[in-house]
Parts: C-alpha cells; sequence; structure tokens
C-alpha cells in the first residue's frame, strides 16, 4: 500500500505539504471537501489548497502561517474554519523539522467533518433543556410558596403555613437530587467519581430504603427477603450512600413508570457463578408495560426517558455508572407480570479494578 492509497483509507481529510509549501499528497477525503481532486492539488501551492475561510473571510495558511513563526513551534491546533460551500470542518496541522531550530520540511493538515461538533453541541443544548426545565418547576413551588408566605403571614393559620413549609421543603430536596445526579454525571463521564466502600449489610440498606419508598407512595411495595429473613445474605463491598442512592433510584423508578406492586427480591450470588461475581443479586420488578427489547440498549444513556411521567433522564444513567464503578453489573428483563426487571449484581470484595 502506497501513501495515497494509505491516505485515502483515513475517516479524516489529509493534506501534506514540502519545505517549499508545495502539495506533496492529498487523500479522497480532502479532496471532496476542498473541492478539488487529489492527483491535481499536487504541485499546487498549500494556501491555494487549502481553500478554507473564517468568519472574517480570513484564509488558514495567512493566520496560522505553518512555515514561519517561532522555530519550535511543531503543531496548530483543531480550530473550526468554513469550506468554500459554507460547511464547518476541523482542521489542525503537524509542522516536522529535522531539528527544533530548523526551517519546517513538511507540514501535514487533517480535516474533520464539523458534524461531531455540531453533535456534542446539540447534545449540550439538550442538557441545558433538560436541566432548566427540572429546575423551574420545584423552584416554581419554592417562589410561589415562600412569596405568599411574605404577603400573608398574619392572614394563615399554622397548619397552612406548615402546608406550605412542607412543600417548600420538599421542593428543595428535588432540587438538592437534582443537582446531586448532575454532579454524579459530570463525574462519571470524566472517569473522577470517587467510591468509599466498605462491608455493608445488604438486608439492613435494602429494608430501610424500600421502608423510605414505600412512606412516599400509595403503591404496595413487597420485599423478598428469602426464607430466612435475609439472614443468609452474604455483606456487598460497596459504599453505602452510593448503594443507597443506586437501589432508591430502581425502586422509585419501578413506582413512578410502572403499574400494580413493586417487588424487591433480594438472592446470593454464589461461588463460581457463570457471570456474576460472588455477591448479592438485587432484582426490582414492576408490573407496568415493560421495556421493550430494542430499547434496552438506549436506557443506560444520559437522557434516556421512557413514558410520559417525566423525570431528568439520567437516573439509569447514574445507576448503571454507579454500578459498574463497583464491580457489579446491571440487567434489564422481563419480570414475571409483564413489566420490567432490573437486576443488579452486587460483589461481596472489592472488584473496583477488575
Amino acid at each position: 500500500m502506497d501513501a495515497q492509497d494509505l491516505a485515502d483509507s483515513l475517516p479524516d481529510g489529509v493534506v501534506v505539504a514540502d519545505a517549499d509549501q508545495q502539495v506533496v499528497l492529498a487523500s479522497a477525503v480532502a479532496g471532496r471537501m476542498l473541492g478539488v481532486a487529489p492527483a491535481d492539488a499536487v504541485g499546487r501551492p498549500l494556501s491555494d489548497v487549502l481553500a478554507l475561510r473564517d468568519q472574517d473571510g480570513r484564509a488558514w495558511a495567512a493566520c496560522n502561517t505553518p512555515y514561519a513563526g517561532i522555530a519550535t513551534r511543531t503543531a496548530v491546533p483543531e480550530q473550526s474554519w468554513l469550506l468554500p460551500d459554507g460547511t464547518e470542518v476541523l482542521v489542525a496541522a503537524r509542522m516536522h523539522r529535522a531539528a527544533p531550530t530548523e526551517p519546517v520540511h513538511r507540514v501535514a493538515v487533517t480535516l474533520r467533518s464539523g458534524r461531531g461538533r455540531a453533535r456534542l453541541d446539540r447534545e449540550r443544548s439538550d442538557l441545558v433543556a433538560t436541566v432548566a426545565h427540572e429546575l423551574r418547576s420545584p423552584l416554581t413551588g419554592v417562589k410561589g410558596f415562600v412569596q405568599a408566605l411574605l404577603n400573608r403571614w398574619d392572614k394563615l393559620n399554622d397548619e397552612q403555613k406548615k402546608l406550605m413549609l412542607t412543600t417548600v421543603s420538599a421542593d428543595s430536596d428535588r432540587l438538592s437530587r437534582l443537582i446531586a445526579e448532575l454532579l454524579d454525571v459530570a463525574r462519571i463521564d470524566t472517569g473522577r467519581l470517587q467510591l468509599y466502600p466498605r462491608p455493608s449489610d445488604v438486608t439492613v440498606l435494602v429494608t430501610r430504603i424500600v421502608e423510605s419508598v414505600r412512606a412516599g407512595t400509595a403503591r404496595p411495595i413487597d420485599l423478598d427477603l428469602g426464607l430466612d429473613g435475609g439472614a443468609g445474605l452474604p455483606s456487598v463491598h460497596v459504599d453505602p450512600d452510593k448503594f443507597t442512592q443506586v437501589v432508591t433510584n430502581l425502586v422509585e423508578n419501578g413506582v413512578r413508570h410502572g403499574d400494580g406492586a413493586v417487588r424487591v427480591h433480594l438472592e446470593t450470588v454464589p461461588e463460581g457463578h457463570e457471570s456474576d461475581p460472588p455477591g448479592v443479586r438485587i432484582t426490582v420488578d414492576d408490573e407496568g408495560t415493560g421495556i421493550p427489547e430494542e430499547m434496552r440498549r438506549r436506557v443506560f444513556t444520559k437522557f434516556w426517558k421512557g413514558g410520559a411521567r417525566g423525570g431528568s433522564g439520567l437516573g439509569l444513567y447514574i445507576v448503571h455508572g454507579l454500578v459498574r464503578a463497583h464491580g457489579g453489573t446491571v440487567t434489564i428483563a422481563d419480570a414475571p407480570g409483564g413489566g420490567a426487571r432490573l437486576v443488579t449484581t452486587w460483589p461481596t470484595d472489592d472488584r473496583r479494578q477488575d
């Protein structure tokens, strides 16, 4: 395979110029972007072939002067430029020298479609829109009740004041949870999630979680700890706060998006299990419509929402990230009653490096 074939096989466009600033190689992708046949580009000045302009009409070569400037300069960082047809393209360059103070003898320029950055911009816009929508509702409630208390304090009786303050407290908790979710998303994305795992009694933690969720809903939540009431379950090596966050999210998800009863079942994962490490398996079933098999890959992505009952779309993304960070697994299946079944496994030992 010669240099031209190799350049043509790359996903990004490539243009290479020699010490005389003449193009010696242009890939097929670069030719399509720049509107020139690769063979016709060879021998022409680099500044002519790179027909790129910025928003002010300035040329790439004139702005970046790859053959001039500081003698130790080796690269031009990726920048956004416009092709002749107005399409955005991301351009970077590498300058090659025989020695740090020698003149540039080769310049290699890459051109990458700006669609990826546009998609990233749309995702950021989605994030802003989602956060704004989720923050607006509780903030509106807080502001409205506080304003009513300030304006009508003397006309409200104690029960009315207590109801308003209780609502303000609940909305404040909702805001705190959303902010915590956003921080967790950022930490998961950047690999800076901090865990403080230790041996923990899974029976105590899950029982506490189920009782807490039961207190806030009229839906039945059944907890199955096994025939021995959970006495035979091993301890799990988890961060108790993160474990509580995950299981609470799964149970509340069953309450919010399912119908009928929510069932939480705990069982031991024995040594030598074919797919899961030794530990505890927690299964949460609901009686809703379930999650179609073709949609299950998307459930753990950011901003995925199922049904019409709202939510930030971050909960299951965080669940997936936190479970995996502990060395556990999370899967989706069909519940016996036709709803969704979410299964998480939690190891008995520290498997964060696995």
